[in-house]
């Protein structure tokens, strides 16, 4: 039981340290990570720095044991279109290396793993009620970047439209486009002034605008920035008055998204039904497993009892799939 504490405090103390890392983290003063920061990255000079550069603290040390590994799994794919690892958490606005992202995808999947094994009587009893702990804790982290990814492009969207006012009402005192996109990165909030200045610090470092607004819509993947952009693009191709042209696809995003809410309002009891019918069987056969293992007992031991779970599981996974079916309005 010891030995079993002292590897659960461990597990513990391996999630929190990186926990801590990634709270604690402080700007660079080296050049490459400084100019990361504005978009402009050189593998081969970040690759020689890190190469030559000694780990300064021990926040370094542990990046640099997790780094090579994290630079093997976090790459993307660009012929899938699949983004790197990096550019996910940078969708999520976490500010977090990949090595210290994979930390604490260990450090959580040991916790847990450890939790479950010294919980349901260790080897051989536990083996399996670990493993499966084990796998939820490495697809936590990804699950919360993703949850984190919606939220960011939900409120993104929401402040779309009354940016565009703002950019077409700064073209109409006379700015230029550049400066219209400094105005909003000044006066707007997160995340849509986030994102545009970054589109001025890249503008500022020689980048041109159609560049600068092509990698934002890779960043965010909104439909309606996409739409903005295009428009922008066409404009300084044909020429045209742009001022009109964003107050038209201002007033479309608004109109949208008065009606996404109107429709968030009308669903929202159905959609409640739906999570809470879904979520509650989960949450309370996980607890009742957890705490009393022996309450699933005669279940597990018979072929029946495992037609009951897999039934009950089927008929849960049809009923969140009619309910979303039903909430699910295109606008």
């Amino acid at each position: 039981m010891t030995i079993y504490l002292v590897a659960l405090i461990a597990g513990v103390g391996v999630l929190a340290i990186f926990f801590g890392i990634a709270q604690t983290r402080t700007a660079s003063a080296d050049l490459q990570a400084r100019l990361a920061e504005y978009g402009v990255v050189d593998p081969n000079a970040a690759a020689a720095a890190a190469a030559e550069a000694p780990p300064a603290n021990f926040r370094e040390r542990m990046a640099r044991i997790f780094q090579p590994a994290a630079d093997r799994f976090g790459q993307g794919d660009v012929k899938k279109g699949k983004p790197s690892l990096q550019e996910q958490l940078a969708k999520a606005d976490l500010k977090l290396r990949t090595s210290e992202y994979l930390g604490i995808q260990v450090g959580l999947t040991v916790l847990l793993f450890l939790i479950a094994f010294i919980r349901f009587g260790g080897f051989p009893a536990g083996i399996l009620q670990a493993l499966i702990a084990a796998v939820v804790g490495y697809f936590i982290p990804g699950i919360y970047v993703k949850w984190r990814q919606s939220q960011r492009l939900k409120a993104f969207n929401n402040q779309l439209g009354d940016t565009l006012l703002l950019l077409s009402n700064a073209l109409k005192a006379g700015y230029s486009f550049a400066q219209a996109i400094d105005t909003v990165s000044k006066n707007a909030t997160p995340p849509i002034a986030e994102e545009f200045a970054r589109c001025v610090r890249e503008m500022n470092l020689g980048g041109t605008v159609e560049e600068s607004l092509g990698h934002m819509v890779k960043r965010i993947e909104s439909d309606d920035l996409d739409l903005m952009v295009t428009a922008v693009a066409i404009h300084r191709t044909v020429g045209g008055n742009l001022a009109e042209i964003l107050d038209n696809i201002a007033f479309t995003i608004r109109e949208r998204v008065r009606i996404k809410g109107q429709i968030a309002t009308l669903t929202a009891s159905a959609r409640s039904s739906g999570q809470l019918i879904t979520s509650l069987p989960i949450i309370l056969a996980v607890f009742m497993y957890f705490a009393t293992p022996t309450y699933f007992k005669p279940m597990t031991e018979s072929p029946v009892g495992w037609i009951i779970i897999a039934l009950a599981a089927f008929m849960i996974f049809i009923g969140n799939l009619v309910m979303g079916r039903v909430t699910a309005i295109e606008v």
